[in-house]
């Protein structure tokens, strides 16, 4: 069946690449992400906590901040380069670890490697991912990071660090804030793995309930073809091939996303055996809310920290990253480590402004899944394209030439918002 799929998908695969083209923003990709990609599937990606107050913060806090503009001033040439934890990065930004990315797109995970870079910067595999990390490293011409949960335990997170340094892997990110998983509600309503399991081995009662479930589904799925067939092209339901459960190298069978993070908390104590066991390479813990944790992750031996509330996800009602970072990192700095950042960000305005608070780069997740879903690998370069697009204009007009000025004239740059309420801020989109 997937010999018939694949050229059904590659028919599908031009007719959503010419979509993304015409796309302006990344809201119209995300538009297109939802067009393509059914509900239960999508959701995934676009949910957030509870009331998912901080997933609209992160994206407010950006919205709400301004900048000044500069008259009378021709930028000719612009420098987008930035440094962090060793590595040059051609664009001040790197693609986020996303969970289970191959279920918007086939092979999704080495398609991000691959366009990540080209375009001269870093892509992070997430652990509870679909496609084998050799060959994710392999489709880039830049180098990969590798996002570690501690899934199966330290023996199984073991086999997976030694492994990503093999593959060539060149960092590696700890991330802190999975103590529990977030509730998920509007998703968990959806039942997402209800419909996943087998029939085989299930007695008739038990089936025909299966049944009912997959049925359930089949109102969306007819609406969402090209989906479809391009999942099933893929191989259908895909498995956690990056954690092996045992020296023979079993896989991880697709599961609840949320049971795994509850099951693979990390504590500060865990650090420094991830860390002899990762070797040289640079350290970076993600998911730092506060000054207390980034002194500690540095003092547990840290290259550098990511402030991220893990996009709103885990704990609702804790403040915009944005706004951690504002508060936060000046508390820490005599430090010596690299300062990075995610959550909100959605433009090219909003990787400035974050820039403009003194961290190296930025992680972009939904902006570029919105691609990846919308147009697989057109879809992608069509979301960098237009952070770029974005950056450079917003950095011509406000008389800026490099990163490093952003960075460097942060506070001379930003503006006060003295806006009352919130009428002037556009419809939430993602």
């Amino acid at each position: 069946m997937k010999l018939l799929l694949e050229p059904l998908h590659r028919r599908s695969e031009k007719k959503w690449a010419n979509r993304v083209a015409d796309a302006q923003t990344t809201d119209d990709l995300w538009k297109l992400f939802e067009r393509r990609v059914p509900p239960i599937v999508g959701e995934y990606f676009r949910g957030a906590a509870d009331s998912e107050i901080t997933l609209k913060g992160n994206v407010r806090a950006f919205q709400q901040a301004m900048t000044t503009a500069r008259g009378a001033i021709k930028v000719d040439s612009l420098d987008l380069r930035t440094t962090v934890v060793r590595h040059e990065l051609q664009v001040p930004w790197f693609a986020s670890p996303v969970g289970s990315l191959r279920s918007v797109w086939p092979k999704a995970e080495a398609i991000a490697a691959q366009v990540s870079g080209e375009w001269g910067t870093v892509s992070a595999l997430s652990t509870l991912t679909g496609t084998p990390m050799e060959e994710v490293a392999a489709s880039s011409a830049g180098k990969c990071w590798f996002q570690l949960y501690l899934c199966g335990g330290r023996d199984v997170a073991t086999r997976g660090i030694q492994r990503a340094k093999l593959a060539g892997f060149s960092g590696l990110i700890l991330t802190i804030d999975t103590a529990v998983a977030g509730n998920r509600a509007v998703h968990a309503r959806m039942r997402p793995t209800a419909a996943l399991q087998s029939f085989k081995g299930l007695p008739l009662g038990q089936r025909l309930g299966l049944l009912r479930e997959k049925l359930r589904l089949l109102p969306q799925m007819l609406t969402h073809l090209s989906w479809l067939v391009s999942y099933w092209a893929d191989g259908g339901i895909m498995q956690f091939v990056n954690i092996q459960m045992d020296d023979k190298g079993t896989p991880m069978p697709y599961t609840d996303i949320g049971t795994q993070l509850a099951a693979s908390a990390v504590t500060w104590d865990d650090l420094g055996w991830i860390k002899e066991t990762w070797g040289d390479g640079p350290l970076i813990v993600k998911g730092v809310h506060n000054a207390d944790d980034a002194q500690r992750a540095e003092d547990s031996g840290a290259s550098a920290v990511i402030w991220s509330n893990h996009g709103g996800r885990q704990e609702d009602r804790v403040p915009p990253t944005l706004h951690i970072v504002a508060e936060e990192m000046p508390k820490m700095a005599r430090s010596k480590m690299d300062f990075m950042m995610d959550g909100g960000i959605r433009n090219g305005k909003d990787v400035l402004i974050a820039l403009s608070y003194g961290v190296k780069a930025v992680g972009i997740g939904r902006a570029y899944v919105a691609g990846l879903g919308g147009g697989g690998y057109a879809g992608m370069k069509r979301s960098f394209d237009i952070l770029r697009e974005e950056l450079e204009r917003s950095m011509r007009l406000v008389g800026i030439r490099s990163v490093d000025e952003i960075r460097e004239n942060g506070a001379a740059i930003r503006r006060q918002n003295q806006l009352i309420g919130n009428s002037s801020l556009p419809d939430f989109v993602f």
